[in-house]
Order: structure tokens, then sequence, then C-alpha cells
């Protein structure tokens, strides 16, 4: 055998060595869970979430990611850079059909999961003038943030009310903890929030020294939003005590938040993801208390978008039928 063959031999065992000897390579796949801003409840919920997925789902490694809200997920799903995301039903609605900020991008969106109803909160602080909701005509009012579900609904509440954002108020468009901030500071004097209770940039606001937080009631504003863009809100109250200082019921508008994701999951990812955000409720209600209604009869509510089919087996296997 000639030198160059003995090397050629020689080689091509040392490789074959390596490969035996090394260890093989985890399979591991990465989602990311889009969810919204820091001071409302997706995020530290979906940070919940990700931490779960992460420890007991093998093989998979999940992140959460600040958005600007539900519009913003949606957007990155259909585009691929996002798999699962938070929603309100109304924006998830909006985006398989093609409709409002959706019209350019329909997004084939599947339910996980039905998680809690979302309050909207119309918050104003003594001092501004506002006492009620219609109080907010020519005042400075944050409408949420640019890309989130928070927008959507507020301008379908002040359509509800006869009024223009354009004309009718001074228009700001801010988070829950930008709005916090900037009431605090006197540069508005009202802004909407779709979000849990307590939400923490309220919960800061209204126990800051020498504020005195105010919600306003809005339920009577459900009935022709639901006339014009269908069954997707609910009246609810946010009972007294829910914030400090709040020493009486409110009485605002609810729609509920869902866990989505597209078309293109797979059966078996969808399924691990929903079994093990089940099984492990209880560590989601110690990151935020939202998550006791993150329960197997509440997806009997349903969903406007359908489940995806990984989802729907486990909770079939539960004796729920969904859609």
């Amino acid at each position: 055998m000639s030198r160059q063959c003995i090397r050629a031999a020689l080689a091509a065992a040392v490789g074959l060595a390596l490969v035996i000897l090394s260890p093989a390579k985890a399979d591991t796949s990465r989602i990311s869970i889009t969810t919204g801003g820091t001071g409302g409840v997706y995020y530290p919920l979906g940070g919940g979430m990700a931490n779960i997925l992460s420890k007991y789902v093998p093989g998979l490694q999940a992140t959460a990611e600040v958005t600007g809200g539900s519009v913003d997920n949606l957007k990155l799903i259909g585009t691929g850079k996002s798999e699962v995301g938070f929603s309100m039903v109304d924006s998830a609605w909006d985006a398989a059909h093609g409709l409002d900020k959706f019209k350019d991008q329909k997004v084939n969106v599947r339910t996980l999961m039905v998680l809690y109803p979302n309050r909207m909160q119309v918050v104003t602080v003594e001092g501004t003038g506002i006492e009620k909701l219609s109080d907010i005509r020519g005042k400075r009012v944050s409408t949420g943030s640019p890309g989130s579900g928070v927008e959507v609904v507020t301008l379908r509440v002040l359509e509800a009310m006869g009024l223009d954002p354009k004309k009718d108020i001074k228009q700001e468009r801010l988070g829950a903890s930008e709005s916090a901030n900037a009431i605090k500071d006197r540069k508005i004097d009202a802004f909407f929030w779709i979000g849990g209770v307590p939400t923490a940039a309220l919960t800061d606001l209204a126990a800051t020294p020498g504020v005195k937080m105010k919600l306003l009631d809005l339920a009577q504003y459900a009935d022709a939003m639901n006339k014009k863009y269908g069954p997707l809100y609910a009246q609810g109250t946010i009972p007294a005590k829910s914030y400090p200082g709040q020493d009486k019921p409110v009485e605002i508008i609810d729609v509920w938040n869902i866990l989505v994701t597209d078309d293109k999951m797979s059966g078996a990812m969808a399924y691990n993801i929903v079994k093990t955000l089940f099984e492990k409720k209880a560590d989601l209600v110690a990151v935020h208390k939202e998550a006791e209604h993150i329960d197997l009869k509440n997806q009997t509510v349903g969903s406007p978008v359908p489940f995806h089919p990984g989802a729907k087996k486990y909770l079939e296997e539960h004796g729920i039928k969904v859609e």
C-alpha cells in the first residue's frame, strides 16, 4: 500500500472514531411566543409559558417577546416570524378574514386555547374634569399603542360613542406603562387599556402618592359594537378593591384572550403545548392570577377562529368539544 493510501485510510479511521465518540446533537425546536408591552398581562404570562414549555416539553426551547400586542402578534405569525402569540378574539377574527388591519395580510390563524377575559379599562385621575366617559371629548386621550388590539377596540368604542379620534379628542397612541407615566406627568387626561385585572401599570398608578385614579363605566356601548362587528364583546364588571383606592365596581366591556398559532404547526407540537400548559396551570397562576381562568370549561366559550387539530385532540380527550 502506498504512503498516500495509508494516510487516507488513517484519516478515514480518525473521522469514523470522532463520529462514534461524539455525543449525538439534541434535536431542539425553538418557538417564539409574542406577547405585548411590559406593563400588561400578556408579557409576564407569556414569559411564564415560555419557561414552562422549555422545562417540561423535551426538545423545545421557547422564548417570550415584547410586542405592541394582538395585531403585531398575528402579523408576526402570518409572516412566519413567530410560532405562538396572544390575541384578543376580535383581532384574531379580523386576521382570519382579512379585515381592518389585515386587509393586505390575511392570516391562517388557529386557536390553541382560550385564556382569560380581557377587561377594557378607561383610566383617568382626579383634576382632569372627567367624571364619565362622554367627558373625554376635547381631552388628551391615549387610544392604545400602534399594532395593539387595544387600539382596535378603543376605536370601536369611540365609534359607538359617536366620537372621531382625529377630531373629537387629542389622540395619543401609548401602551399601558407609557400611558400611566404620561397621566402622572399630566401629559394626557385619560387612556384606554385592555388587559387582565389587576394590570401592573394601573396598580402602580393607583398606588402613586398624590394621585387618585378613576375607572370609567363603558358597558353601555357593548351592544352597538356587537351589532356592527359580531358577538365579540360582553358586558362585565371590575369588582371594587381590584386596585388601590377603588371603592366601587366599574361596568366595563370584556373581550376574551386566546393563544394562537397558524395552520403550519404540527399536531404533535400543538398537542404538547396545550397539554403542558393545562397540566402546569398552577405554575402560571403563580406568575399572574388571571391564569386562574385557563380552565377546560372555559374552552367552550369558544373562539371566532378554528381550534388547531392538535389542541382539539387534547380537549376531546377531556370531553370538551370545540370547533
